[in-house]
């Protein structure tokens, strides 16, 4: 009896708090997104034309986004923006963890996908690289650094968690490609994100590695170097020849 009181106790408590949560993630939304992407989540268009003659969306509908695209913007600080033409870039969170669940929850309550699992400690760090090569390094560069794009900056990789990163390959923000489970599994998934959390610390078997930064400052160095060297060489040829 009183096992299914305590029971009955725990389900209603468990209730009260799910409706308080869902309360406070609809006020959140309406302070803080409604104004972009509508009092119903189906996003505002503003009346501007721009390129040939395209409407710009001020905020696109969140309806069936699910709890994966807004955990994933919230807990970068890519969203709210101030501004919704500029591109979104990571800043610290703009709510509290009880504040970020409820909101998540609140535009995951529109249906959509949940937030992703990954488990990196099951994939292969020479399976990620391949795949990061070929889907990721041309803008990202092949350790993660960022870079810069046609029409857009991209970010480094480098403070992103393994769920953030799992969340953006199958999200696509910005002007990035979204790959769905068809394109990459999700074992390789788990590969991806291993080789990028390897990349923030690797094995620097080469020697001297300019904190990682590409090819630029390691063509600058290589520059200098055999431009004083190819100098000297020079110098004591034309002394020799005076001789």
């Amino acid at each position: 009896m009183r096992a299914a009181a305590a029971v009955l106790v725990a389900l209603v408590v468990a209730g009260t708090a799910s409706a308080e949560d869902a309360a406070r993630g609809r006020k959140l939304y309406f302070s803080a997104c409604a104004q972009c992407h509508g009092p119903d989540l189906r996003g505002v268009d503003r009346d501007a034309r721009v390129g040939a003659g395209d409407n710009m969306a001020l905020g696109p509908s969140l309806r069936g986004v699910g709890a994966r695209s807004a955990d994933f913007y919230l807990r970068t600080g890519y969203m709210p923006l101030r501004d919704p033409t500029e591109q979104p870039k990571r800043t610290h969170p703009r709510f509290s963890e009880r504040d970020l669940r409820a909101l998540v929850g609140f535009v995951a309550s529109y249906g959509g996908p949940r937030v992703p699992r990954v488990h990196p400690e099951r994939g292969e760090t020479s399976v990620g690289l391949a795949l990061f090569t070929e889907h990721c390094a041309g803008c990202h560069q092949i350790v993660g650094e960022g870079g810069i794009v046609t029409g857009a900056r991209v970010p480094s990789l480098k403070r992103a968690t393994a769920t953030q990163i799992a969340e953006a390959v199958r999200v696509g923000p910005y002007v990035m490609p979204r790959f769905s489970e068809r394109q990459l599994s999700q074992r390789e998934l788990d590969s991806l994100v291993r080789y990028v959390l390897y990349a923030r610390e690797p094995e620097d078997r080469g020697g001297w590695a300019l904190e990682h930064l590409g090819p630029v400052p390691e063509g600058i160095v290589a520059w200098l170097l055999a431009g004083g060297a190819l100098l000297v060489v020079a110098r004591l040829i034309g002394e020799g020849l005076k001789r």
